[in-house]
């Protein structure tokens, strides 16, 4: 039996995949409403307090920030951005003047938070009184916090009275955020794509953050946080203080426009559809037949399932529309990425590393013009698929099909994908003959986001290929390598089974198949806000 074709009493399908729905990791940040000055009452620091906070330290800090609280713990060469370094006194979620100290108040709302984006989690659930000790005991790595004549709360900011979001002021915003420059960092589009070659004050490389993920920014996505980070700057980082430029109400207008730009948060599906339309796909993304359907978002992680090991991905979600007619299935893949990477240089290429996980820095070149940018998505071959099948390359009775996108892909013969076959790790990948390539793609590169669309005939005469059906379901899956962040081979981004359906307009399994998911207690829809 075919478990992708359903009818209308099948659930064989929702048993069959619930374990790998399961595997599904889930990038996960609050508002930073939740917890602003939402504790009940701040401790007076006394001995035990610190004794405790020691305790909490070496269990849950030590392995990233170090015994000495110096940034160097065991996983600190793993880690971009490297771990802060409490001894230097240096911090960047503040509300006072640049380089000053934090209050207790804004380090405990970092603790609270956690740092979305880096490896830095939230500790909300720890009791009050026990993040409270652990901000005691580590003021005591740093000397700067025993100086009267630094007291940071000298030196608290003060704002100038809010100005509510408006579509003015939002206008008003983007004048200023020209103005001042910002672009040349952030882009025109406030996706990264401005300087490459940036790095903080420890000499370590530094990626600009994309301002569009509102749900990764790392000091609070509401307009009083981000006004806090471009006035007070980010001690030790490549971001400093505008206060001098940027004055009263400006300030709230610039923190306004960029509010505004980042994408607030959004529910990640497991179950998306391909819609059934009657008109020829087209290979332009700006195709109306894209933009009339609605992007459904795949989560990109680390790849931790072969060694080497990567945990610094730097994509981490593709944005999905899938269509289809009466011959064939389309897809337009959408993802930022800072710098169109169009070369590979194989003898750059790394083979050996100090041990399972690949350091951030110094172990694999990251920087643009070494590796190229390139995408594959991935699908079983088989109608019947083990439930266990590893999400990286099937298995030896699982084979995958693979669409392989790279930017340095160009032949005499104009194929742009390699179609391609895998049978697990221990096996090697086969590439399709190129006389049997039968996706077709068109990909473009703007202003820090790549667009690619893929179209193939739903059925092919080849074994090894993913069949297409109308209302049927597919499992498919993403990697993602961004060449200008070192990645290569088995050093990239991937994401867990999801499931496309092939929607029929006179069925309602999709509607059936959330149901059923919900009542096996897998939910549908993971919050990214």
């Amino acid at each position: 039996m075919n478990i992708y074709k359903l009818s209308v009493n099948n659930t064989k399908i929702v048993l069959h995949y619930l374990v790998l729905l399961l595997t599904l990791f889930v990038l996960f940040t609050e508002s930073s409403a939740v917890f602003a000055a939402n504790y009940s009452g701040k401790p007076i620091p006394s001995q035990r307090l610190i004794a405790q906070g020691e305790h909490q330290y070496m269990m849950r800090c030590a392995r990233c920030h170090g015994e000495r609280g110096d940034g160097n713990g065991q996983l600190a060469n793993l880690l971009d951005p490297r771990p802060r370094d409490f001894t230097l006194g240096m911090f960047k979620f503040r509300t006072t003047a640049t380089g000053a100290l934090p209050t207790d108040e804004d380090l405990f709302q970092t603790i609270t938070r956690g740092i979305p984006g880096t490896q830095m989690p939230s500790w909300k659930e720890l009791p009050e009184q026990l993040r409270w000790a652990l901000i005691y005991y580590i003021k005591t790595f740093a000397d700067d916090f025993k100086d009267a004549e630094l007291d940071p709360y000298k030196f608290v900011i003060n704002l100038p009275p809010k100005v509510n979001k408006s579509s003015e002021s939002i206008a008003k915003g983007a004048v200023i955020y020209n103005k001042n420059k910002c672009a040349t960092c952030h882009g025109n589009k406030l996706r990264g794509d401005g300087r490459t070659n940036l790095k903080d004050d420890w000499d370590y490389p530094v990626r600009t953050p994309n301002l569009t993920h509102g749900w990764k920014f790392k000091g609070g996505k509401l307009p009083k946080d981000i006004l806090y980070r471009f006035v007070t700057g980010m001690n030790g980082s490549a971001m400093p203080s505008y206060a001098d430029s940027i004055k009263g109400e400006d300030q709230w207008h610039l923190a306004n426009y960029i509010a505004s730009m980042a994408q607030p948060g959004f529910n990640q599906e497991k179950i998306f559809k391909a819609s059934l339309v009657k008109a020829p796909i087209s290979l332009n993304a700006d195709a109306a037949i894209w933009q009339s359907q609605p992007p459904s978002k795949i989560v990109i992680q680390g790849q931790t399932t072969i060694e080497p090991l990567w945990i610094n991905n730097a994509i981490d979600v593709v944005d999905v529309r899938a269509v289809y007619n009466d011959n064939e299935i389309g897809l337009l893949l959408e993802w930022d990425d800072p710098v169109q990477d169009d070369v590979h240089y194989r003898n750059r290429e790394v083979k050996k590393f100090k041990d399972s996980y690949v350091q951030a820095v110094g172990e694999i070149p990251r920087e643009p013009g070494v590796f190229r940018d390139a995408i594959a998505v991935q699908f079983p071959v088989k109608a019947e698929m083990n439930r266990d099948v590893s999400v990286y390359r099937g298995d030896r009775n699982n084979p995958v099909n693979l669409w392989v996108w790279k930017t340095d892909l160009v032949s005499n013969a104009n194929i742009t994908i390699e179609e391609r076959n895998a049978w697990g790790i221990q096996l090697p990948e086969k590439t399709q003959p190129a006389t049997e390539n039968q996706v077709r793609s068109m990909a473009r590169w703007k202003e820090g986001r790549w667009r690619l669309v893929m179209i193939r005939p739903l059925k092919t005469s080849d074994q090894y290929d993913v069949q297409f059906a109308k209302d049927s379901i597919v499992p498919i899956s993403l990697n993602v390598w961004d060449g200008s962040n070192g990645e290569h081979n088995l050093i990239m981004g991937l994401s867990s089974w999801y499931l496309l359906y092939l929607d029929d307009p006179a069925s309602d399994m999709f509607e059936r198949m959330k149901s059923m998911l919900w009542f096996f207690g897998v939910s549908q829809e993971f919050s990214f806000l």
